[in-house]
This record gives structure tokens, C-alpha cells and sequence, in this order.
């Protein structure tokens, strides 16, 4: 089923001169084209978060800025029962030092991103994103509660020709959304904990960015699930969204298989259960049959925010998609335990 959304494929401003969409911005592209030239204080949102996964631990780094404060994280999760699952967020009061360009952080002729100081302490967080020839060096320091030091160096390859789906989101001529996901990007490198090391190498190490920039709402709800990895004889990144592209006219939904994008403009029926989100999940295109997966959650990362700015509610589930896919050209892929998430978010902020 092909979108009918506009197929966005030369450089484009986000915004107007006084700080509204630009309409030439609103659409779809294979790779990022835009430029975040974002304007005002108060509703402006930016942030990159990357994941990268094994098949037995891992990492995520979030760099966010929300105007009124930032918050930059590092999380690790071993998957075994009873498996190592660390957390630590430092809160920037005023964002100050936080610095996001307008494009995506650490890619080739963007600017790099460097937050925190150099040998954090306490609850500080060390995060930097690089640009390098092989492709995006992911680095980050912090204590663990045990006070170990935890280091993190990744590189995240770019395969040439690899697409990604970037899209905007409009709520109206204020209030919009740029995000830009990429899914499947192989990645290598390796975490210490103290004197031990996990290492995050091979075939089945896989990175995922979710890169943001908008004017944003005060109250939010969304869905989003991503994965990656080989199944069915491809190598295959799912990217799917929720509720918060309803009504838009834009969905962030698509398949990259083998490195080539199928932009899926239907809206998806998410089925979950509030009540236990570890009860498996059900993802399908109510129309067209493009998708039809079921999510079986192993871990639900739980965040739970109450403060005068922000009340964040947010169940991440990491697991397994099992089921179906169709691309552009009609083919059907055969999905099994493709490693991944799936989340429930409802965001005050």
C-alpha cells in the first residue's frame, strides 16, 4: 500500500521566519532533510535517545532539552531474570549547557553533542555524540548507586544507501513535531562496569536513534515501537507510532528491509493492556494487512514523574515481535523473535 503523505527530497527550514511550520516542511523523506530552526521558549522540545541492543543486554543515552530543563540519561538492562538493570538521570534546572543542533547530532556535517562534565560525580552524566569517518561514536561516563564507574563506547555504523524515515507531524501552525528514526544501523563496541566488560559486538548488535525536535502541546499520549535484527532472510527495522499522529494527516510508521524504506501511512491499532503491560501487545494495520505482529514483553521499564513541570507516566516494554510484514513491492516477511520495544507514554510537560 503506498502513503499518499508528500514525499518530502530536498533540504527544507522547519519553520518560518516567525517561528510557525513552514508548510513546505510538512511530510515524509527516506533521509533527514530537515532543519530544526526552531523559535521560542517554553514549548520547544529537542532530544536524541539512542538504543543499541544484543541479544543479552542493552544501552540507552538520551540527551534531551525541554526548555525549562534538560534531563540526560544512561540505562543498561541485562535480559536474564533477575538480570542487571541500571539507571541514572541527571536534571539540568534551565537546561543550561545543553545544546542541541538543528540537525541530527553527530552525523556528517551536523554538530557533535558533548553534555556533562568529563569525570562525573554523584548523579552527574557524561554524554557525547560524534561524528567519525566510520560513522557515530556514542560515548557516556556516570557512578552506578554502588558508586562503580560506568563507561560507555559505541560506534554506530552507516551503511551507504542505509534509509531512514523522517517525518513532521503538524497539530497545527504552533504546535508540530519533526522526528526522524532510524532503525537496523549496526553498531559495535563495548560497556565496563567496574573492572567487568560487556561487550556489544557481532552480528546481532543494532542500533536505533529516535531523533526529536518540535513545538509541543502540554499534554501528550503516544505509542512507539521499534525493532531490529535478521528474520525471515532480511535484515529488518520496524518503527511504528500511536495516538499522537492521530487526526494529522502523518503517521511515523515504516519498515527499512535490507536498508530500503516502505512508508506505511496507515494508522496502526494498538492493542495492550494498561492493566499488565508485560500481557502480549497486538500491532496491525487495521486496512491494509502491510502489518500484523504480536509483542511479547520479557521487561517493562516503569517511570513514573510527578513534579510542578513535568507528570510523566511511561511503561517501556522490551521484547519480542513476532508475525508479518509486507513491503512496497509486495513482499512478505516472515517476523520471529525480532528484539525490541514497545511503550505507553502519557506526558504532561
Amino acid at each position: 500500500m503506498t502513503t499518499s503523505e508528500h514525499e518530502i527530497t530536498e533540504p527544507v527550514d522547519l519553520c518560518l521566519p516567525d517561528g510557525g511550520l513552514n508548510p513546505a516542511a510538512v511530510g515524509w523523506s527516506r533521509a533527514p532533510l530537515h532543519r530544526a530552526n526552531l523559535r521560542g521558549w517554553g514549548r520547544t522540545k529537542r532530544w536524541e535517545y539512542w538504543c543499541v541492543t544484543t541479544p543479552t543486554h542493552l544501552v540507552a543515552l538520551t540527551v534531551s532539552d525541554l526548555d525549562f530543563l534538560a534531563l540526560n540519561t544512561v540505562y543498561l538492562l541485562e535480559y536474564a531474570p533477575g538480570g542487571l538493570e541500571l539507571e541514572r538521570t541527571a536534571i539540568i534546572p534551565g537546561g543550561f549547557g545543553v545544546e542541541l543542533p538543528d540537525t541530527v547530532a553527530g552525523a556528517p556535517g551536523s554538530r557533535d553533542v558533548v553534555v556533562g562534565p568529563e569525570r562525573p560525580s554523584r548523579g552527574k552524566v557524561r554524554v557525547e555524540i560524534r561524528d567519525e569517518n566510520a560513522g557515530t561514536r556514542l560515548r557516556a561516563r556516570c557512578l552506578t548507586p554502588d558508586r562503580l564507574p560506568l563507561e560507555v563506547d559505541l560506534l554506530v555504523a552507516r551503511p551507504p544507501g542505509h534509509e531512514s524515515l523522517s517525518v513532521v507531524v503538524p497539530w497545527g501552525e504552533r504546535r508540530f513535531q519533526y522526528t526522524s528514526k532510524h532503525t537496523a544501523l549496526p553498531a559495535s563496541g563495548r560497556v565496563r562496569i567496574g573492572t567487568e566488560y560487556l561487550e556489544f559486538d557481532g552480528d546481532d548488535t543494532w542500533a536505533v536513534l529516535d531523533h526529536g525536535r518540535g513545538r509541543w502541546p502540554r499534554t501528550v499520549d503516544w505509542n512507539w515501537g521499534a525493532a531490529s535484527g535478521r528474520t525471515g532472510g532480511h535484515t529488518v527495522g520496524l518503527q511504528f507510532g500511536g495516538r499522537w499522529t492521530a487526526g494529522t494527516g502523518s503517521t511515523e510508521n515504516g519498515l527499512c528491509v535490507d536498508g530500503r524504506l516502505t512508508k506505511i501511512g496507515e494508522e496502526l491499532d494498538w492493542q495492550w493492556s494498561q492493566a499488565d503491560h508485560l500481557a502480549p501487545w497486538t500491532i496491525r494495520t487495521p486496512s491494509s494487512g502491510q502489518v500484523d505482529l504480536t509483542f511479547t514483553p520479557f521487561h517493562n521499564r516503569s517511570t513514573r514523574t510527578e513534579t510542578g513541570l513535568i507528570d510523566n507516566r511511561t511503561d517501556q516494554c522490551f521484547g519480542y515481535y513476532d508475525g508479518r510484514v509486507r513491503t512496497d513491492d509486495g513482499s512478505e516477511i516472515t517476523v520471529e523473535r525480532l528484539l525490541g520495544w514497545a511503550e505507553d507514554v502519557h506526558m504532561r510537560w
